[in-house]
């Protein structure tokens, strides 16, 4: 089959940065530039708006000074305005060599924001051009909200196409301004105007304000656009723009007759930096670049990819730099766990492996998040049970007030006999401690010292974590250790201290 080369453009760093409460500052701009256009290999970018103000004039100037060292001048783009060549000049001093020039596209904007007739804007937008071609600045042209002309008002659009054809413009750029188009819009109104003017070239640039910015790219595309504009996690105004990774994977997927220069395997990383840039964070259900979209959570899932990979599809993660990830919970199975064990490095037999599952499922039913990082744990918390249970905390209430000791109330069976106690301690589990001592009192049994107490979690968690405490303990005979695990500390401890009792009294 034959291929058409298109362009994909980036606008993070412009309409991106239209996105609510987000101010890239000039280093950052100049670092997403760079991996932009090196390491992405996208063919173009648009940094910013002329005429905004001081910084960013200085941010300009930084990324262009560094894309004339590099090669990539001209694939640096400034938005500009019909101004009497006010923002020529802007450009000038900024040293950047294409403009796109932002024009009305809807005979409703020109009439009631311009407040002119189509001659009058023609005009203008000539002196602009014939300005921009002496200070050798190169001319792309946005009409602004072509969506609702083409919908409202597509004569006077056409109208437009026709004094454009006759003036040095290098693309046409039509936006959905405000996000309204469906794909069948998409398609016929782009196929309309390639239809009429099959020389000129075109940008689609499309919104996501009924989530249909891929759909309606894909559509564009099909109609003949000749580029794309595109930004990183689908940043802009409302709902943003169409977002990049998703609709490169599909057009690599879908779309054999489209060529892409697009190095895909780069897209997360990229995402990341404008994540930690913008402060924007990525919802982990977002396609190809989600915290989530590549972890099978069900058990059944993850038992068929161990047969012959059955839940695989062509979205791989390893295009995008990414790992596939086997959750740990209660829809876990046997082969979720098997997959994260395999990539630990541990083997359990049957029987251990049963234990820890179950285990894993119940952690997941207290709605704990389990991590690949936390197994260790949970492994040596589970297989640590070599005992009889004969001893059984049946449920306790700890409390710390100001003003007020800690206190703990304890109900324990010992041997099918249960107690009650109640008793105070200079912290939460040292009331639980002095309480058990007190019901051993009793059955005239003496426990432990204890002699160690650590508490670990697994590396690069948070706050709501496992936590593993290991309590060393010394009697008459020997010393001792018991862990518990659980994500309160103090809870882990008692459960750490349960398995102590029972290895005393059995």
């Amino acid at each position: 089959m034959a291929t058409r080369r298109i362009e994909i453009m980036d606008t993070t760093l412009r309409d991106g940065e239209q996105t609510s409460s987000v101010s890239f500052s000039a280093s950052e701009k100049l670092t997403i530039a760079k991996l932009l256009l090196e390491e992405l290999k996208v063919d173009r970018i648009e940094i910013a708006s002329a005429r905004v103000s001081e910084g960013e004039l200085q941010a300009v100037k930084d990324v262009t000074q560094w894309a004339a060292e590099n090669g990539y001048l001209h694939a640096v783009e400034v938005l500009t305005f019909v101004d009497n060549g006010v923002s020529i000049n802007w450009m000038k001093e900024a040293g950047a060599k294409v403009q796109n020039l932002l024009t009305k596209g809807s005979l409703n904007h020109l009439t009631h924001q311009l407040k002119k007739t189509s001659n009058q804007h023609f005009k203008e937008i000539e002196k602009t051009l014939r300005l921009a071609k002496e200070s050798d600045i190169e001319t792309n042209i946005y009409l602004e909200d072509w969506s609702n002309g083409m919908r409202n008002s597509k004569a006077y659009v056409f109208e437009f196409l026709a004094f454009l054809s006759t003036q040095p413009v290098k693309r046409i750029m039509l936006p959905d301004t405000l996000g309204i188009l469906t794909p069948q819009e998409s398609y016929a109104f782009v196929k309309e105007i390639k239809d009429k003017y099959p020389n000129l070239h075109f940008d689609f640039h499309a919104h996501n304000d009924y989530d249909l910015g891929v759909a309606n790219v894909m559509e564009a595309l099909k109609a003949g656009a000749n580029g794309l504009h595109l930004t990183v996690n689908g940043m802009g105004e409302r709902a943003g723009n169409a977002p990049m990774a998703s609709t490169i994977a599909v057009i690599n997927d879908f779309m054999p007759g489209v060529e892409i220069g697009v190095n895909e395997k780069v897209l997360y990383t990229v995402s990341k930096l404008v994540e930690n840039f913008s402060g924007v964070m990525i919802p982990a259900n977002k396609p190809v670049i989600g915290a989530n979209v590549f972890t099978q959570t069900a058990g059944i899932h993850a038992d068929g990819d161990n047969k012959k990979n059955l839940y695989f599809s062509d979205l791989l993660p390893e295009r995008f730099g990414r790992k596939r990830q086997y959750a740990l919970g209660k829809a876990s199975g046997k082969a979720n766990i098997q997959k994260n064990l395999q990539e630990l490095g541990l083997q359990l037999d049957d029987e251990d492996l049963k234990k820890v599952t179950q285990r894993i499922i119940e952690l997941g039913d207290k709605k704990q998040v389990v991590t690949k990082e936390d197994l260790p744990y949970i492994i040596s918390d589970v297989l640590d049970r070599t005992y009889e249970e004969k001893v059984k905390v049946n449920s306790y209430v700890l409390t710390h007030s100001k003003g007020l000791k800690p206190s703990t109330t304890v109900s324990i069976s010992i041997e099918n006999e249960t107690f009650e106690e109640h008793s105070q301690g200079d912290g939460q589990f040292d009331a639980f401690i002095n309480a058990i001592r007190n019901v051993f009192k009793r059955k005239k049994l003496v426990l432990p010292d204890l002699i160690d107490y650590a508490v670990r979690i697994p590396p690069g968690s948070r706050s709501d974590a496992l936590c593993e405490t290991i309590i060393t303990w010394k009697n008459t005979e020997k010393e001792f250790k018991t862990r518990g695990l659980d994500s309160d500390q103090t809870v882990s401890a008692i459960k750490a201290t349960e398995k102590m009792l029972n290895i005393i009294v059995s």
